[in-house]
């Protein structure tokens, strides 16, 4: 074999190993949580919790218009601050249990090229929500944008897709 033959061989290997390697990495792997993703989702509001209800008397309920009121407080007072990203994201856990009870979502792993993932995904559609980094990221960045808009605007991404409701 020539040496210009072998080289267009090796061109034509290493292109289609690199066309291999773009190809997968565009693959999307979602899956159920692990019993350790659980877990950690767990101390997370537990970690939140014990927060609230030692610095503010309150806990959260499950309640969205309390929940986020919390969440508030708990930035506003500074009790969570910017580099606290373990509690920014304990919010993000917070808040996700919010939008997942109020709009039929469920939390599941969202695998991609940028990495693994806590997402919510409504029902079985290709809609996912991130809400573990929405307060965090703004918050890092010196971004005030209130919990409740943050949460509105998650909503209102989800909302439409709902069927809508008899006799209304």
């Amino acid at each position: 074999m020539s040496a210009a033959r072998l080289l267009h061989c090796l061109w034509i290997a290493a292109f289609m190993l690199a066309a291999g390697a773009a190809a997968a990495d565009n693959t999307l792997r979602v899956g159920q949580l692990s019993e350790l993703d659980r877990q950690y989702m767990t101390q997370q509001r537990d970690l939140l919790n014990d927060m609230a209800s030692v610095e503010l008397g309150r806990r959260f309920t499950g309640d969205t218009d309390n929940d986020l009121q919390l969440l508030q407080l708990l930035l506003d007072r500074r009790l969570v601050r910017p580099d606290q990203t373990r509690e920014l994201q304990a919010m993000g856990v917070i808040m996700g249990d919010l939008l997942a009870a109020d709009l039929d979502m469920h939390w599941v792993i969202y695998e991609d090229a940028q990495g693994r993932s806590r997402a919510l995904r409504y029902r079985d559609s290709d809609e996912y929500l991130f809400p573990i980094t929405m307060i965090s990221r703004r918050r890092e960045a010196d971004n005030h944008t209130p919990v409740a808009a943050i949460y509105q605007k998650a909503y209102d991404i989800i909302a439409p897709l709902q069927p809508a409701l008899p006799f209304r």
